[in-house]
């Protein structure tokens, strides 16, 4: 990540090198605290998290806008987060902010971007005319009218769906329009909740894996959980196995996760 360093955010990334994430049940501490009322709690709580950001905001690098911009204002979602973040929920600060940080790094980069470079190129300009008469989100749809690639659109759609009229506008005492827009996707909370379960899950099938032979593994990973799955001929092949033989121990190894699947799944109501 050097290429996209400055100066100051190398000084930064130094200051906080040596902080090392909390334990679930003191950072649960420190969360009961500062609600109370305990400010250095609060401190060291945000603080534990500030590596994170830095790993959120590197997604965002390649957008031309400055890092330590992105840094900062992901370090903004990161408070708004712990101000409201519960300790009583059984979920992490960082996975609860998680959607805070992203959301205010989003906001900042397709705002910053799309004042200075949005519509710079005729295959820009000719796709932000079709989104604007069609409201076409279709990446191949867009691709084809513009001219771009795929990958320039899909990287470019969220400029192009953004609002041309700017929500943080007050238009009377009661505060900025965007303030009182309904979500219309999940909560935060709703969105941790399924970063939880969704490790959760994960952790299950890695544990559901080690209970596989080498082979079993091999196949399930290739047959059952690879993007393009591999053909029992190919296996067979690999294997020094008939194409019948890949087949059954994939049946084998189907039914050993499923029993131990199942069991996790008591174990866990």
């Amino acid at each position: 990540m050097s290429e996209f360093e400055s100066p100051a955010l190398r000084a930064y990334r130094n200051r906080i090198a040596g902080v090392v994430p909390l334990g679930r049940e003191v950072e649960r501490e420190l969360a009961t605290r500062w609600r109370a009322g305990d400010r250095r709690a609060g401190d060291a709580l945000v603080t534990a998290c500030l590596p994170f950001v830095i790993a959120i905001a590197v997604e965002y690098r390649r957008w031309g806008v400055p890092l330590e911009d992105i840094v900062q204002q992901g370090n903004i979602g990161l408070l708004h987060a712990a101000s409201k973040f519960e300790p009583s929920r059984e979920c992490r600060l960082a996975t609860y902010a998680a959607y805070w940080i992203r959301a205010e790094i989003r906001d900042y980069v397709v705002r910053s971007y799309r004042v200075v470079r949005l519509g710079t190129t005729k295959g820009e300009r000719r796709a932000l005319r079709a989104y604007r008469r069609t409201r076409e989100t279709d990446p191949e749809a867009l691709a084809r009218v513009s001219g771009m690639t795929r990958e320039k659109i899909e990287w470019l759609l969220p400029l192009l769906s953004f609002r041309e009229a700017s929500l943080d506008v007050r238009v009377d005492d009661r505060g900025p329009l965007a303030d009182r827009l309904a979500g219309g996707g999940p909560t935060p909370e709703d969105e941790a909740s399924a970063v939880e379960r969704r490790g959760i899950a994960s952790d299950a099938v890695g544990a559901a894996l080690l209970t596989l032979t080498d082979r079993e593994r091999l196949i399930v990973r290739a047959r059952l959980m690879a993007d393009e799955p591999r053909t029992l001929q190919d296996l067979g092949v690999e294997l020094g196995v008939s194409k019948e033989r890949v087949r059954q121990l994939e049946e084998r190894a189907c039914s050993k996760l499923r029993a131990c699947l199942g069991g996790l799944r008591e174990a866990a109501a």
